[in-house]
């Protein structure tokens, strides 16, 4: 999907958050207020209550409590006697993920009314909105911005469109004007973030249910939803769907009632929660509700509500193995887990593909880095490829055993391109290759030999860090019988 477009909306069920999308569109200050009507001012007590009423979590990935951060930077404020600082974190920096940007592109008074609500009982000085500097949504957002009246200064603040500056801590360093990646050290915002202050930070579609929530009350909110989680979802379903779609349902929701609505065909295994996320079977995605308890039951996660199916048709290890090595060349590389960890993650899943590691050397891989970064990075990371060892069982015995799996890789996983991407491919001219077996002495980790002795490696590109190593094999090759070739 173009990073440029965003895709289509769907609703499962009434409108809350996409509610006047059909009938104006975008919505602007008069159509927003048409649309949801006027929006009051609550206490620091109200707006507690009112968060703990609807258990309102981040919407980011990690679900927090809204109302202990709430809790937290008003104990934090009081305690320092320092104003708050208000963050709205709409950089969305993975990939797979679009239900921000139609938030910031669609309805963007939604997520600045929670922030006015959020400011106005904190009695803070500052607004920030932080946004991806790809094109999509910080326009949209300066216009509402010029359409209103804010309690507070509010600003926009850019950051590279990178996978790890949504990441809190990040997003806290841009805009103190450091570097765009986590900080190498735990630290909570709420006591010291942006200059500094005790700041309240959490995603852009939070303070959006926060906004909905102040409007229709904590009964009615909870009207629809399950009971430890009210009111409805976003997810960003993409992948081999033949609909890709931002689709709002209740939680509690069917998963299958969803991969129907977006025409998503029968496949070996779903992706929930984007790369930080787990896979599922095809099995476990009938069984499974759009709920974190839900999907937590078929081992899956909700996450940030990133849904990606794959195709029959596509190599399930392949598509992997693309994305860990997205996520390696991601890192801060700021400790050793990211810097030494990640690319040798992404070696052990490279090995998988071409036939020559099994399951346990990935998972040892990915064991060492466990626990043991400057931030969850590593152990996102860890995570989705690991889950994908045993939902993609199957094929990766195909691997192991025999060729391959005979799909192609067709990048369904949403992945931008970016310099880094692998670039060249490797391929034996068959009438000159006399199986001397030198190339897979000399790069072993992405050239095997097959049972007749003859050289076998994916049809995916070189990974990076093997360019040199398949550059020395091809000119070692006694026949000349290995090219290497750009790939389109």
């Amino acid at each position: 999907m173009s990073r440029s477009k965003v895709p289509p909306v769907a609703c499962f069920g009434e409108p809350r958050l996409t509610a006047g999308f059909d009938e104006f569109g975008s919505l602007d200050l008069m159509a927003h207020e048409e649309v949801h009507g006027p929006v009051s001012p609550l206490s620091p007590a109200a707006l507690l209550r009112l968060a703990e009423d609807i258990q309102l979590k981040g919407k980011g990935g990690a679900g927090f409590p809204f109302a202990r951060k709430l809790r937290a930077v008003l104990e934090s404020s009081d305690k320092q006697n320092l104003p708050p600082v208000v963050v709205v974190n709409a950089t969305e920096g993975e990939p797979a993920s679009w239900k921000d940007k139609v938030l910031l592109t669609r309805a963007p008074h939604l997520i600045l009314d929670g922030a006015a609500l959020a400011a106005y009982a904190l009695d803070a000085d500052e607004i920030v909105i932080g946004v991806a500097d790809d094109g999509v949504g910080e326009d949209s957002i300066a216009a509402a911005l010029s359409e209103r009246r804010m309690p507070v200064q509010t600003g926009i603040v850019t950051v590279p469109h990178r996978f790890i500056s949504g990441e809190g801590g990040a997003l806290v360093n841009g805009i103190n004007g450091a570097a765009h990646i986590p900080p190498g050290v735990k630290k909570r915002s709420s006591d010291s973030g942006v200059g500094e202050l005790p700041t309240l930070l959490s995603n852009a579609e939070t303070y959006a249910q926060l906004a909905l929530a102040s409007r229709l009350g904590p009964y009615e909110y909870s009207a629809v939803g399950t009971s430890d989680e009210p009111g409805t979802v976003l997810l960003t379903v993409t992948g081999s769907a033949g609909r890709p779609a931002v689709v709002e349902c209740p939680a509690g929701t069917p998963l299958r009632e969803i991969l129907e609505l977006c025409e998503v065909p029968a496949g070996p295994g779903i992706l929930m929660g984007g790369y930080h996320g787990k896979w599922i079977t095809a099995e476990a995605a009938t069984k499974a509700e759009v709920s974190r308890k839900g999907l937590a039951a078929v081992g899956g996660t909700l996450g940030a509500g990133i849904v990606v199916p794959l195709g029959n048709d596509t190599c399930p290890l392949g598509e992997v193995a693309q994305v860990v090595q997205y996520l390696a060349a991601e890192s801060a590389g700021q400790c050793g887990p990211c810097r030494l960890g990640l690319p040798d993650l992404a070696r052990s899943v490279d090995l998988a593909v071409a036939g020559g590691a099994t399951a346990d050397v990935v998972r040892r891989a990915a064991g060492v880095i466990r626990g043991r970064g400057a931030c969850s990075h590593p152990d996102g990371s860890g995570r989705f490829a690991t889950s994908a060892l045993e939902v993609f069982a199957d094929d990766l015995a195909a691997h192991t055993t025999r060729d391959g799996c005979g799909k192609r890789v067709k990048g369904m996983m949403g992945l931008p391109s970016t310099p880094d991407s692998p670039k060249y491919r490797l391929t034996v001219d068959w009438s000159r290759c006399d199986g001397h077996g030198l190339c897979a002495v000399v790069v072993p980790e992405f050239i095997r030999l097959d049972s007749n002795g003859f050289p076998a490696f994916p049809q995916t590109a070189v990974p990076t860090w093997l360019e040199r190593g398949a550059r020395k094999a091809v000119q070692m090759c006694p026949a000349l019988a290995l090219r290497m070739s750009g790939s389109e």
